[in-house]
Formats: C-alpha cells, structure tokens, sequence
C-alpha cells in the first residue's frame, strides 16, 4: 500500500511515514508515554536524585569544608571549599540521573517489556524512539540543575550571574550521558550486565576532579581523568559559576556535543538493527 494519501482539498499529497521509517518526526509520542510512565511510579526515585546532591554537599561542602577551608578557583582566586565541589555536584547529579534513566529504564523496556519492538512496528522509526527516551533524562536533568542552582545560590555560594547557565550547562551533561548511555545499554542482554553500570560510574564520581583538584595525580593518570565525560562536566559547571568562561569551556561543551551525536546515531542504529531486519 502506498504511503501517499490525496489531501480533502485534492491540492496534493500527505505523506504519511511507513514503518520501518527511521525517523517519522513524531518523537514527542515516546517522550509522553515515558513522561506519564516515570510519574505514575518512579516519581519518588526522581525527586531522590535532587536530595542526594544536596546531602553530599552540606555533609562535605559545609562540614569537610570547615576543615579544607579554601581552595583555588578556575580563574585562580581562592573561593570556599563548598563553592568549589558545589558545581560538581551538580554534574554527578546530572550524571547519574541521566544514566539511571538511559540503562535501567531502557533496558527493562528493550528486554522484558519489549516496548521498543512493538513502537517500531508503527510508524516510529528508532530515531523517534532514542530522542523520545533522551527527552526523559533532560527534563531530570533540567529539574535537578534549577533546583540545585537555587540552592546554591541560597546558601551565597553564587558568585556570578553566569550561574544561570548552569542549568542548561547541566542539561548538556545529561544529554551526553543519556545519548551515550542508551547506546550502550543496547548491547546489554542480561540483568547481570547492567551491573557495569555501577561500577562505572562509581569511578567516575570519585576520580573525575568532583572533591580535589587534578594535581594531585601523576601526569599519566591526570591525562586519563581528562579523556573521561565527567570530568568535562565538572570543569564546564565550575567555570560558569566561578563566572570564567572561555575557550576551555566552550571546549568542554563541545566534548558534549560530539558525544551526544555519537550516542544518537549509535542507538538509532542499534535499534534499527535489533527490530527491523
């Protein structure tokens, strides 16, 4: 049967996507039903991942802090111990939110529930399908670096109004992590598997420069730290709170980019391979 449907008016045609299509522009559909999905029963474990920040950052930001005092900022200047890991924070909260709903979530829906597979014999396309889910992880995200950001500024650990764009500075975080995250649970086939995801991630919050400055590494391993995601995010979030921004932040964002539009592309392929042979 052919695609093509006469208008009413007969002025022409209406093209309406087939399935099997890679990309049907309707990804708002998968964005809604994970939307109302989330907030039916994980609403708990969202709102969690915005106190858990702001836990670390009072028991270590506040209470470490008193003992660290302060520390060298991004442009230099001496700032407190709080200001400093705050935007951090900030990143692993993205971080982890982001992942939770890239890998967990996606690979129920991939592996048990079979949701993807029933989606793409409509006319979604798997493009429709990894921005739909990646959608998810951006609203968290947003929430998170809005909510996090007001309490920053509450407890005066905001210095510039760069701070603003922290928020969408951390959304950017998620969305590379989501992208990057969904591609690789892809390729997950067992709940044992998805272990990998703590275990990677642990790593990442506490060697990427989240509680002490890189120079305390050897040389070598200070060059790995750098090649890590989180590690970008951290200083990208720092420099636009310290209010430094510059060549190394736009460096940072652009890190980001190439790893959402390697995410992307590498899901819509993996999607496309598992259900539309």
């Amino acid at each position: 049967m052919s695609p093509d449907r006469p208008l009413p008016d007969g002025q022409g045609l209406l093209r309406v996507p087939r399935p099997g299509a890679l990309y049907s522009g309707n990804a708002r559909a998968v964005f809604a039903r994970s939307m109302r999905a989330q907030w039916r029963t994980n609403w708990a474990v969202m709102l969690s991942g915005f106190v858990e920040p702001v836990g670390y950052l009072l028991a270590l930001g506040v209470g470490l802090g008193s003992v660290v005092g302060e520390v060298a900022g991004p442009d230099g200047a001496p700032v407190a111990y709080a200001a400093w890991i705050a935007p951090a924070l900030l990143a692993v909260s993205a971080m982890n939110g982001a992942v939770y709903d890239s890998t967990w979530n996606v690979f129920f829906k991939l592996r048990y529930a079979r949701l993807y597979e029933g989606m793409l014999n409509t006319s979604l396309g798997p493009l429709d399908v990894a921005l739909g889910e990646i959608g998810v992880a951006l609203v968290r995200g947003g929430v998170y670096a809005t909510g996090f950001t007001g309490v920053m500024a509450a407890m005066g650990l905001v210095r510039s109004w760069w701070a603003l764009l922290m928020v969408p500075g951390a959304v950017l975080v998620a969305f590379g992590f989501a992208a990057f995250g969904m591609a690789v649970t892809s390729w997950m086939r067992t709940i044992q598997q998805m272990d990998w995801v703590t275990f990677l991630s642990l790593p990442l919050f506490l060697f990427s420069g989240t509680f002490y400055p890189l120079d305390v590494y050897p040389e070598p391993v200070r060059w790995a730290v750098q090649a890590l995601p989180l590690w970008h995010g951290v200083e990208l979030l720092r420099d636009l709170a310290a209010g430094t921004p510059g060549a190394a932040t736009a460096g940072h964002a652009a890190y980001y980019a190439v790893l959402v539009a390697v995410g992307v592309a590498v899901t819509t392929a993996r999607l496309r391979a598992l259900f539309l042979r």
